[in-house]
């Protein structure tokens, strides 16, 4: 099964400008959608699912900063992009500030858009949405949610350290909440006014690391059209994160190093040195230690980071909290779906609880964000959740038939031959089953899927499986 196409919104009032990003972009493998101007755009957002956008700021009737207030609004990690003219890069600077992913300047360097377009993109693939939560919420401090002995013991810690300038390193396996903790740190520090800038150095390619930090000059390498601040500089006065601090390449990590202990350094192709006073939050799911040892990550630089650490315990760690998490995410996807889902059963509460949940809280987010969607109830059920949590195994480890086996073992056709016969009967299977467990309903088995309800269509085309032909016992 193919993934689905990241979708794309290019929100500009000039024509050529959206016709000549939406032909580069399609040719890149995206989706793209477009719209005239911010009002425009915010429709297709409501509209649609959108994976990026891109948007100039001057624009008529709603510009692109009020866009992107709107838009974080309403979903805070979509990543948005802002175009901006020579004239206004003091504009799309302030843009960062309040949250949009990065800038490029017109006339843009096609190469550069292309750079900016896939980090945005991995960098939410990587990040996800980590347990949000709301102050209101039962069961918070600091906009974090759980009463378990390792989180009482994590708003110890914050309590202490998040008004002061120290340097904090957070670990804890992927989907923990760790730029949660990083934004409550900043939230509850005097720098709460000024800029929170979060860099996930995984998304960035090594070769591009430094003029991400540091930034560059005007020609300093082919595509630097113009001067161009890094986030150190755009974090002043307020706080950076650098998640996934473990993928930093070793040959950058001295001149990290310099940036962290003398508040100072210099732009790529520049000779001014910029001092800056930032306020450092690392975090990382990998054990720098290990790193350490095999001499991909420098020793210094582990003790300077490592000032105040906090480990963040995994979901399966911290079980007396699902509950509380569950009430949450039920209030937050019953506004965002307009569903009406206010208890949950027992059994399924249970089944919540036991499973081990090997992608923490985002994962748990996920499952019930997509047991809400398809919730016909006013209470969620066990029957409301996906197979693997239910203890059903999963398709991909259900074996093939044996004279399947016997015949490729035989030489009765080429491995290939085999390999494309088991994927079709798989897709089958799994199309199959999507479509039983969600009555029949295209748009709902596409989201089951994670494809396009277009791309689904032409799946069952292909498959000879027409809507509203699929039975129970049918696969």
């Amino acid at each position: 099964m193919l993934p689905e196409r990241k979708q794309v919104l290019i929100v500009d009032d000039e024509p050529n400008l959206r016709k000549i990003l939406s032909a580069q972009l399609s040719r890149d493998g995206y989706d793209v959608l477009t719209a005239e101007d911010g009002e425009q755009g915010l429709t297709q957002l409501r509209e649609h699912h959108i994976d990026l956008v891109i948007t100039d700021l001057k624009m008529p009737r709603v510009d692109g900063m009020t866009l992107l207030k709107r838009a974080l609004e309403e979903e805070p990690e979509l990543p948005v992009v802002m175009i901006t003219a020579h004239g206004t890069i003091d504009t799309a600077v302030e843009a960062l500030k309040r949250g949009a992913f990065d800038f490029v300047t017109k006339p843009f360097d096609k190469d550069e858009v292309r750079q900016i377009v896939a980090k945005a993109l991995r960098t939410r693939e990587l990040g996800g949405a980590d347990a949000t939560s709301t102050p209101a919420s039962r069961g918070a401090r600091f906009g974090i949610i759980g009463s378990s002995p390792g989180i009482a013991e994590l708003y110890a810690i914050l309590e202490r350290v998040a008004d002061t300038p120290t340097t904090v390193l957070i670990t804890g396996e992927s989907g923990t909440g760790k730029e949660l903790v990083a934004r409550a740190l900043h939230e509850h520090s005097s720098r709460k006014d000024k800029p929170f800038i979060k860099v996930n150095c995984a998304a960035i390619p090594k070769e591009l690391i430094e003029s991400e930090l540091f930034g560059y000059e005007r020609g300093a390498f082919t595509g630097a059209v113009a001067s161009k601040p890094g986030r150190f500089e755009l974090a002043n006065g307020g706080t950076l994160f650098l998640d996934e601090i473990g993928e930093i390449p070793i040959e950058m990590q001295v001149k990290l190093l310099r940036a962290l202990q003398e508040s100072e350094f210099e732009r790529v192709g520049g000779i001014k040195t910029i001092r800056v006073d930032v306020r450092l939050v690392a975090a990382t799911n990998r054990e720098l230690k290990r790193l350490i040892a095999s001499g991909s990550f420098r020793e210094d630089l582990f003790y300077r980071l490592n000032v105040v650490p906090i480990r963040l315990p995994a979901l399966r760690e911290r079980t007396t909290d699902i509950a509380l998490l569950v009430d949450h995410f039920l209030v937050k996807f019953n506004e965002r779906l307009k569903k009406k889902v206010e208890s949950v059963h027992r059994e399924a509460l249970d089944l919540l609880v036991a499973y081990p949940w090997p992608g923490n809280i985002r994962e748990l987010e996920n499952v019930v964000e997509r047991a809400v969607l398809f919730c016909d109830t006013h209470e969620l059920n066990a029957s409301d959740l996906p197979p693997d949590i239910r203890g059903i195994p999963a398709l991909a480890n259900v074996p093939l038939p044996e004279a399947d086996l016997q015949a490729a073992l035989a030489g009765e056709g080429g491995l290939k031959e085999h390999v494309k016969v088991a994927m079709s009967r798989l897709e089958r299977e799994l199309v199959s089953r999507a479509l039983q467990q969600t009555g029949g309903n295209v748009t709902h088995a596409a989201r089951l899927l994670k494809i396009s309800r277009k791309g689904l269509q032409l799946k069952m085309k292909e498959l000879g499986l027409r809507e509203g032909s699929v039975e129970k016992g049918d696969a």
